[in-house]
């Protein structure tokens, strides 16, 4: 919703009524999360059965069902916390409603949030709830695997036939249409701040590339430049990826080739710690798996590295 509501106001204009958006329909259906991308697919016996495009959990198991269907819900209320709604709702609704007064429905990524969900399940004394799982295949054009979806009530609904591109409806609240891609309509660009480089190269090396080709090595100076960094290092052919993170172990501190001083963090355990200047030089990297935390390496490791645009 970040990124709608500053989409909305880069296309704040009257005389312009839809938008075109980079989310595409390909022929593969795809399950995917309201929230995150589904790591952990927890399916019942025989289940999908591939006639319904929404999930829900059932004895501990997914089972897909008509997303027009009434059931109870969960939504994600803080990055730990989970709420039953008792009241039923369709599964968009639902999605709605999670999205409007919490954060979204809930995501299922592994045993552990399929138990947590179980117990809600049981002491709200209900067989089956939805969750934040469903089928389709809109894609986005720049690979990225995001599932967020902004769809007006009753969209996509192919009402033209062949309706296989998105636009955004500025009257509507900026939310989704799907219209056919013949149509000639407005439209917005974006560039990547950030680009991934899998070329493998040393530390100082992958700085020279970045301020030759580029601007810098990525400094990650807060948590929406570490999203963006998160983003492209998916893309990654080594286990780590060069970030401009150096120790500078003369004043025993950890600094970005910026110039800036290290005060967002997001180290791994046991790392980050300062180094002694006699033991080999470290350098800051970011894993490419995992939970995506900053982690410290040789500097003669050869990685892919991030390098900045802007």
């Amino acid at each position: 919703m970040n990124d709608m509501n500053e989409l909305k106001k880069s296309v704040n204009d009257g005389s312009v009524k839809f938008v075109w958006i980079g989310l595409q329909k390909t022929g593969q259906d795809e399950w995917q999360s309201s929230g995150e991308p589904p790591l952990y697919l927890n399916w019942g016996d025989k289940q999908p059965e591939g006639r319904d495009d929404c999930a829900v959990m059932f004895s501990g198991r997914l089972h897909d069902l008509p997303c027009s269907d009434i059931r109870h819900f969960i939504c994600n209320k803080t990055n730990t916390g989970l709420v039953f709604i008792s009241h039923t709702m369709k599964w968009r609704d639902a999605q709605r409603y999670c999205r409007q007064n919490h954060i979204d429905l809930v995501s299922v990524r592994n045993q552990n949030e399929n138990q947590q969900v179980e117990k809600i399940m049981n002491g709200s004394h209900i067989s089956d709830v939805w969750i934040g799982l469903f089928k389709d295949s809109w894609q986005w054009s720049d690979q990225s695997d995001s599932s967020f979806r902004f769809w007006h009530t009753a969209e996509p609904n192919n009402a033209g036939v062949s309706e296989n591109c998105t636009g955004l409806r500025q009257d509507y609240y900026g939310e989704w249409h799907d219209l056919s891609c013949t149509r000639t309509e407005s439209f917005v660009c974006y560039e990547d701040k950030l680009i991934l480089i899998t070329v493998n190269l040393t530390w100082s090396e992958a700085l020279r590339y970045c301020r030759q080709n580029h601007v810098d090595l990525v400094s990650v100076h807060s948590e929406e430049v570490q999203h963006c960094v998160m983003n492209v290092v998916k893309r990654a052919s080594t286990e780590a990826v060069w970030l401009g993170l150096h120790n500078y172990c003369i004043m025993n501190m950890w600094l970005w080739v910026s110039g800036e001083m290290v005060c967002y963090q997001n180290w791994a355990p046991r790392n980050g710690t300062t180094e002694n200047c006699n033991l080999e030089k470290r350098k800051g990297a970011v894993q490419s798996g995992g939970d995506q935390r900053w982690i410290s390496l040789p500097e003669t490791d050869k990685l892919n590295f991030i390098c900045s645009r802007n």
